[in-house]
């Protein structure tokens, strides 16, 4: 059972993906496990056929506990010790087991040796899923990779100046020049080469069991509660009960900013692989309503109230099954292209169960966009242990008295605001959406992203 964040000491096997007998590749999803923080699917750390599954479905474990024997046929085959080096996410404590043609099982290697002789921790190193995907494209050890991100983060960016280093300037392989990554800022007018297309990637599997039970639930049936369901419930009571909710809720005409939207969605689309929505100009703006009005991004502590020093963003992102809330850090440091790159890799992380338990903590306020499904007004619960929610709402075109008293046809969005009265009272509150509000109806097509 892998260890998925510091504070997880227990996961639940939520689905096989694999059967007994099947083939399974390296770092292909076999295994869906299951914590109060995150649902993960766990990759393969070799490739050989599932000979056992030691831990069934719905049993939850500590970590550390053997899970499972992959038997690495090719290794017995050439009689060669059985031994994977498994880089995603696999902590040394992680005891994911893979079997030798003898029937003994051997604890998989979570380290790697450098050129310096150094041995450091694959696991170890701060880099998200899709960058480890992009150093074993290159054949880059992402353990030598010197991180430039924050915190010593390594980047997509890093990565693949590593390979270049490693080939001579003629032979550099296409693809890789610059490539912007999700805390990148965008404000330098140096220009970066595109990043190709995304590859297609395969539809997430279809939801088993009980998730499947939820998300197509028959008239008379008792739906089990799976882990996610449980904390979802657990988080949303203690929240309720504990921090006294008041809603307010402003309108915004988004006309202007509609238009630059439309602008600018295909050129960006076709840049970044991400669809450019209205969510990031929403973020942006609460941003910096936020930078204004410090409160909304508090909480409260029995000692006092304490604002946080960073501003991290969390945003909501509905699933057939589940609810989860990616964290956006350090969001009053990225521009409005930041922000819209920042939050498609989370939702798209989201949507295939690939967020990791940091990309799930830390959030100071959450944005939730309640109107990509056609909401035009909701009373959102609170994030425990922040002060506010706010929504935006569906945009909907309507005829509305403008400023000179005539009527005119115009884009307008509600946007509504949960907070922790205990933190924030009406005044600010109204302040602080009356700014988003303001922020939103300046932007317009002469922006820039």
């Amino acid at each position: 059972m892998p260890q998925l964040g510091e504070t997880v000491t227990e996961g639940t096997v939520a689905q096989w993906l694999k059967n007994v007998g099947d083939p399974v590749e390296k770092y292909e999803a076999f295994v869906e496990i299951s914590t109060d923080k995150v649902n993960a699917e766990v990759p393969s750390p070799a490739t050989g056929i599932l000979k056992e599954i030691l831990v069934k479905e719905g049993e939850t474990v500590p970590t550390g506990t053997p899970i499972a024997v992959i038997e690495d046929v090719a290794a017995a085959a050439a009689g060669a010790p059985t031994v994977a080096a498994p880089e995603p996410a696999q902590p040394p404590s992680s005891t994911l087991t893979n079997g030798a043609a003898n029937g003994q099982v051997r604890p998989v290697a979570a380290e790697i040796a450098t050129p310096s002789g150094a041995v450091i921790s694959a696991a170890s190193v701060h880099a998200s899923p899709a960058v480890r995907k992009l150093a074993r494209e290159h054949n880059v050890a992402i353990a030598e990779v010197r991180g430039t991100g924050a915190n010593g983060r390594v980047t997509a960016e890093d990565v693949l100046a590593h390979a270049r280093r490693r080939v001579p300037a003629a032979a550099s392989p296409a693809g890789l020049g610059a490539m912007p990554y999700a805390g990148e800022e965008f404000h330098s007018t140096q220009q970066v080469a595109a990043p190709p297309a995304p590859p297609p990637q395969a539809a997430p599997p279809p939801p088993h069991g009980a998730a499947a039970m939820y998300a197509h639930p028959q008239f008379g049936q008792t739906i089990p509660l799976t882990p996610a369901r449980k904390i979802i419930a657990e988080r949303m009571v203690e929240s309720k009960h504990t921090a006294p909710h008041a809603w307010s809720m402003v309108e915004v005409d988004v006309t202007n900013l509609w238009t630059w939207r439309s602008r600018e969605k295909e050129a960006f689309q076709q840049q970044t692989g991400y669809p450019l929505t209205l969510l990031p100009f929403m973020l942006r703006a609460v941003v910096e309503a936020i930078q204004q009005y410090p409160l909304l991004n508090a909480k409260w502590m029995p000692e006092g109230i304490h604002v946080n020093a960073e501003i991290n963003l969390g945003i909501a992102v509905g699933l057939e099954t589940n609810l989860v809330v990616p964290v956006i850090r350090n969001a009053d440091r990225l521009s409005i292209k930041g922000l819209a790159i920042a939050a498609g890799e989370l939702i798209e992380k989201a949507r295939r169960n690939r967020l990791s338990v940091d990309e799930l903590q830390g959030g100071t306020f959450t944005v939730n966009n309640v109107g990509a499904n056609g909401s035009i007004a909701s009373a959102p619960i609170i994030n425990a242990g922040q002060a506010g929610i706010v929504t935006m709402e569906a945009v909907v075109k309507r005829p509305v008295v403008t400023k000179d008293d005539a009527i005119a046809i115009r884009s307008m969005m509600n946007i509504c605001l949960s907070l922790d009265h205990r933190v924030i009272d009406g005044l600010i509150a109204s302040r602080f959406l009356n700014a988003v509000k303001a922020k939103l109806e300046a932007m317009g097509p002469t922006g820039t992203l």
